[in-house]
């Protein structure tokens, strides 16, 4: 491994990820990510697979698992293969439940639809009045 490839800072994993420096180090300490290598500074050096992993946090999060699931999905990811069937369980849920809010979301989606159409029509009505004034 070219460590001076291969190998981020914590500010460059920030970057890549979105998440706060202080979010990566408590993300660590709670155990959603491994513990990270470190350089001889002590300065931690994470990895492109380290960089997925988190990205793959970000997406649970922004799914809705909350944090206490995304330690659960973490301790049975670093159990190996035989937790896959937990594993595939927890994300079928975040799967429902993602869903089930997006159908909400699009059920919104329909009265602001409504509301904008209905708006307009009532703006075109008007114009032939306005300009008569």
């Amino acid at each position: 491994m070219d460590t001076q490839v291969d190998e981020l800072t914590i500010q460059q994993v920030a970057e890549a990820t979105g998440l706060s420096t202080h979010t990566l180090r408590y993300y660590e300490r709670i155990g959603l990510i491994h513990t990270i290598d470190r350089a001889q500074n002590t300065h931690r050096r994470y990895t492109m697979d380290d960089v997925g992993w988190i990205e793959f946090l970000n997406k649970l999060r922004a799914t809705g698992m909350s944090i206490q699931q995304m330690q659960r999905y973490a301790e049975l990811q670093r159990q190996g293969d035989d937790t896959l069937p937990e594993r595939v369980d927890m994300l079928r849920m975040l799967q429902q439940e993602a869903e089930a809010r997006i159908a909400e979301v699009r059920e919104h989606l329909k009265l602001i639809r409504y509301k904008i159409g209905l708006y307009e029509s009532l703006i075109q009505q008007q114009e032939p009045s306005l300009e008569r004034e």
